[in-house]
């Protein structure tokens, strides 16, 4: 069966002219957003928290795409975390302890750089966690979601995916530069020979994962340009949604909105 990653066109290109146009305007709107839901614009009022959850192939794109987000943005107002293995001590807790205090609250604004769907990805195809944890992670996982969600959380999740062969271009690129080689490690090339592996994780975590409140985003990083305006034109429209749910909840069967 084809997966979202064997339909993804990756192809698709931006010049430079029409990006440098797109992102301008695209920077504005969402610099407006995260006055307003942040309570900086009238009256005050606090909307949803944000949190962009930045997830995709090695050397995929999402530092900097993470980078037009944030470049219009006052640092005052939005998080950056970055997720590496966990240490001793969160090992020793339920895998999505570490994530709890970076998640925003009302009118906060934060981007995950790496994210809880470790635990069915890099743990899954490592064997750090056991068949057991990885495969009860998906519920537990949506579950999470859907509570941050509930309780005024939108949740943004993008996938960046590249092809091996521009990846391996990106790396031999990183390797040559002094000052960008330290994002390169053993662990990357070392994951290049289980690309079957990991592609079967991630379709397996798309079809697990995407739920109502919170769908996967997959978009082609082929083209950083390209990649780039697609995130940040449907972080704006996913926020516009997101406020329009906030401030005009569904009632449900029992009432309750």
């Amino acid at each position: 069966m084809t997966g979202r990653l064997d339909k993804l066109d990756l192809s698709a290109e931006l010049g430079r002219e029409e990006y440098e146009e797109r992102l301008h305007a695209a920077q504005r709107k969402l610099l407006a957003l995260r006055l307003d839901l942040g309570g900086h614009l009238e009256d005050g009022t606090l909307g949803p928290g944000v949190l962009v959850v930045m997830e995709g192939s090695d050397a995929g794109g999402k530092g900097g795409a993470i980078k037009r987000i944030v470049e219009p943005l006052d640092p005052r107002h939005y998080r950056v975390s970055a997720f590496a293995k966990p240490t001793f001590d969160e090992k020793r807790k339920h895998f999505l302890w570490r994530f709890w205090t970076e998640v925003p609250g009302l009118g906060g604004f934060a981007l995950f750089d790496r994210s809880w769907y470790g635990r069915v990805l890099v743990e899954r195809v490592e064997e750090y966690a056991t068949k057991r944890q990885w495969k009860r992670a998906y519920d537990e996982i949506v579950q999470f979601e859907r509570n941050l969600v509930l309780e005024g959380v939108i949740i943004v999740k993008f996938w960046l995916q590249i092809s091996p062969d521009e990846q391996l271009k990106r790396f031999n690129k990183r390797a040559k530069d002094p000052l960008r080689s330290w994002k390169l490690t053993e662990e990357d090339w070392r994951n290049r020979d289980k690309i079957d592996l990991y592609n079967e994780a991630v379709e397996d975590m798309f079809a697990r994962t995407d739920h109502d409140l919170a769908p996967w985003h997959v978009v082609s990083g082929e083209q950083k340009r390209h990649a780039r305006i697609e995130v940040i034109e449907t972080l704006i429209r996913r926020i516009e949604e997101g406020v329009d749910a906030f401030e005009n909840p569904v009632a449900d069967d029992d009432g309750w909105a």
